[in-house]
């Protein structure tokens, strides 16, 4: 087990749910406390923004010295070289945490997949054992248990209509079969 991995506790798993809510918290903390955080209002809108977005620093801080040594330049609605460098200062500083939290999620998600694996091999394991122990007399209770499994599971083969007509043929040719034998 790595450092980062501990033992699943006994707990029940409703304090996952709480801790999960509570870093999903601390989450919208962090956010509301971003300079400069703005949620896309369409899916297309992150994409439309990167020409733009992919402009050179050096592009930049040129527009920034012309803008504030030539007046015919400046406009009134418009950013000032100040708020010009700011912007792109931020963008450096958090690009970064970008790149981190995103790592952080594919750590989340291979968490969560491992936790996942790790319940479905215990689940399989189960299951095979209670198919080898249902064959017994002894614990032949356990077969509906293994057939419930097996339908959750979807390891059913899907019975056609041909063969339900064949198994009721031959359920009526059993059947027919021993009514006609003397007793």
């Amino acid at each position: 087990m790595s450092k980062n991995e501990t033992a699943v506790p006994d707990t029940p798993s409703a304090t996952y749910y709480d801790s999960a809510q509570a870093r999903m918290d601390e989450l919208h903390a962090i956010r509301d406390r971003m300079p400069h955080f703005v949620i896309p209002t369409s899916v297309k809108e992150t994409s439309r923004l990167n020409n733009a977005a992919s402009v050179p620093p050096e592009f930049v801080e040129l527009t920034a010295v012309a803008l504030t040594n030539e007046r015919s330049l400046v406009r009134g609605d418009a950013a000032t070289p100040a708020g010009m460098r700011d912007l792109r200062s931020y963008a450096s500083a958090y690009a970064p945490f970008a790149d981190e939290l995103e790592a952080f999620a594919k750590f989340v998600r291979h968490s969560v997949n491992y936790a996942r694996n790790q319940a479905g091999i215990e689940a399989l394991t189960i299951y095979a054992l209670a198919k080898r122990l249902a064959k017994r007399p002894a614990t032949a209770h356990l077969l509906p248990h293994v057939a419930d499994m097996r339908r959750a599971l979807g390891r059913t083969r899907a019975v056609t209509a041909e063969k339900r007509r064949m198994r009721a043929e031959a359920k009526a040719a059993k059947a027919a079969k021993t009514t006609e034998e003397p007793s």
